[in-house]
């Protein structure tokens, strides 16, 4: 009865917007089972975890924490959780957010010393009122709650960082094909219940205090159960500057594609982004009846698909070609 609601109030509302209405999704296309989504090689290992939660009986929303709780814990990721990119001042600094089927949503950011920062996140939508915590107080709410301080710049990390002070220039902090930044994870389960999550170390040399788009509802993931979801990769501000996962998530719930409205908000930041032709901006989408895709802006955007027993790293279409 709730869905029905909602689908009305949303005819409406598109109504009188102009907008449209939601857009019924074609049943040939539907795809039986569960399917797991994430950003880049990495995925994989997340993927085949995340799936074995939902094997043994946990639920979508423990199968998109989970499954990038791996990455968060491998240290030689160097993208996320301990052994992440260091800021400029050699701090590992995280963010993280986490989204259920029932729109609940947890986030933390600028958060030290914690390398599971989005099962904080989960910690703050299931046991607050609230849905982002920062710094210091992510921190503190944290250690109540039992997770462990510990060290997060690794041997590998600090090498980095100081080869990357060695050879610095004025340059933005680069985030392409080479220097990505995020896992974010999207999955349907075979009820076809979704839920989403994303987790990052942030762009390799930020400033101190500096905070992307991963832990921004809307900008770096964004679920909605009727219709899909989705979640983003590479310059944060640019998607920041465009609420680049809600606008997919938008366009698939007016009649879309995954592919489609992925490749309109990479079309929109393009467009939009002055220096757009030097980073690299990528998106996953994932609709209700399990169709997916991914768009970016660059060559090298890679994502791992889980259904059907199968797992697999798919080159995603982009805007540019290398030798463009």
């Amino acid at each position: 009865m709730n869905s029905r609601r909602r689908f009305l109030s949303l005819s409406a509302l598109g109504s009188l917007t102009g907008l449209g209405t939601v857009k019924a999704f074609a049943q040939e296309k539907s795809v039986n089972g569960s399917v797991i989504l994430s950003t880049w090689n990495i995925g994989i290992r997340a993927n085949v975890r995340a799936n074995e939660v939902l094997e043994s009986g946990g639920s979508v929303l423990d199968c998109v924490e989970k499954g990038v709780n791996l990455i968060e814990n491998d240290p030689n990721a160097g993208t996320v959780g301990i052994g992440g990119f260091p800021d400029e001042e050699g701090h590992v600094t995280l963010d993280a957010c986490i989204m259920d089927s029932a729109q609940r949503c947890g986030s933390v950011a600028f958060l030290q010393h914690i390398k599971n920062p989005v099962s904080v996140a989960r910690k703050v939508m299931e046991e607050t009122k609230h849905v982002m915590l920062v710094g210091e107080g992510a921190l503190n709410f944290a250690l109540k709650h039992g997770f462990k301080k510990e060290i997060l710049l690794t041997e590998r990390s600090l090498a980095g960082w100081k080869k990357r002070i060695a050879e610095r220039d004025d340059q933005l902090p680069e985030i392409n094909v080479e220097n990505h930044d995020t896992i974010g994870m999207v999955a349907r389960d075979a009820n076809g219940n979704l839920a989403g999550s994303c987790t990052t170390s942030g762009a390799g040399m930020k400033l101190h205090g500096r905070v992307g788009d991963s832990p921004i509802i809307g900008a770096g993931l964004y679920v909605d159960n009727d219709v899909g979801a989705a979640c983003a990769t590479g310059w944060g501000e640019a998607v920041i500057e465009n609420a680049g996962s809600a606008m997919v998530v938008e366009l698939m719930r007016h009649g879309r594609s995954p592919q489609e409205a992925c490749e309109e908000i990479v079309q929109r930041i393009a467009n939009k982004f002055q220096e757009w032709k030097p980073i690299q901006v990528g998106f996953i989408a994932l609709n209700k009846v399990g169709e997916t895709d991914g768009f970016a802006i660059q060559e090298g955007f890679t994502y791992a698909h889980h259904s059907g027993g199968q797992n697999q790293s798919i080159k995603s279409k982009s805007l540019l070609k290398r030798d463009a």
